[in-house]
């Protein structure tokens, strides 16, 4: 199956205890070079997956942070290509999940983006702008790649739509932490614990939590309810200061969801 990367990445870490730390890089930013050594340092550092965003002209999803990294990128060259070649390159031991919108891949070709991906060391795709059940076939031809096809949902989603949304997922289910575009938050969504249980009565897969997280107290929190914690614009904002600034934050954010974990293993006894 297309996710057994990913299911065995998950199943080493629930008997570990450890909840998975999965921080987001854009590909390209702040430098191709930086980019590069980026990827390394947060599976150094404590990363347990790593996103990669592909950039895009128009990033609708995404807050000012992010918005401001794909355009240096573009503005660099970067393309979806290049963004294969720095996985390549990387050649990390951990899982990376291609993250980004439709047109970009549709444009490189989708059939030889899956295929290409997978060569490259990708193990999953997160589309953000494909709604489950949009485009069957699309979705479908996914499922039948390398790739895992990540499903995306909001904490507002739920009985019937939510049970669609997570019909063929795989992999994990990425859940936002609280509605709008990506950007770090002040403080969490106090029903985050209730979305992840919603999700959790209708399937078995694990639960990341992301959008807004970009502090330990938060990770920790997080980390607290689900099975995984994502920490995209506040990692982004540091790596423009530099490497060292972006390793501390990946430190602080690994130290903060180990000493919170509650050491029973499996996030749903």
């Amino acid at each position: 199956m297309s996710d057994a990367v990913l299911r065995a990445r998950w199943e080493r870490l629930r008997h570990a205890g450890r909840v998975a730390l999965i921080p987001y890089l854009t590909a390209g930013f702040p430098t191709r070079d930086l980019s590069l050594a980026a990827l390394t340092m947060v599976a150094e550092a404590g990363a347990d997956f790593v996103e990669v965003g592909i950039p895009f002209t128009d990033p609708v999803a995404d807050g000012p942070v992010i918005q401001k990294s794909t355009q240096v990128a573009l503005e660099q060259g970067m393309t979806v290509g290049g963004v294969l070649e720095l996985v390549r390159a990387a050649a990390l031991e951990i899982p990376v999940i291609a993250f980004g919108y439709l047109n970009p891949i549709l444009a490189f070709g989708l059939d030889r983006f899956l295929a290409e991906a997978a060569d490259a060391g990708v193990a999953g795709l997160l589309l953000t702008d494909l709604p489950a059940g949009e485009d069957p076939a699309l979705e479908r031809t996914v499922r039948e790649s390398a790739l895992a096809q990540i499903s995306l949902v909001a904490p507002t989603t739920t009985g019937a739509r939510l049970r669609a949304v997570l019909a063929h997922a795989e992999g994990f289910v990425y859940l936002i932490s609280r509605l709008g575009v990506t950007g770090a938050a002040t403080a969490l969504d106090a029903t985050l614990e209730g979305a992840v249980g919603r999700v959790r009565e209708v399937t078995d897969l694990p639960v990341a939590v992301g959008f807004g997280i970009g502090s330990g107290p938060q990770a920790a929190l997080a980390a607290a309810h689900a099975d995984g914690v994502v920490v995209g614009s506040a990692l982004v904002r540091r790596l423009e200061q530099g490497l060292g600034p972006a390793r501390e934050l990946i430190e602080e954010l690994r130290g903060a969801m180990d000493r919170g974990r509650d050491g029973k293993g499996d996030r749903r006894s």
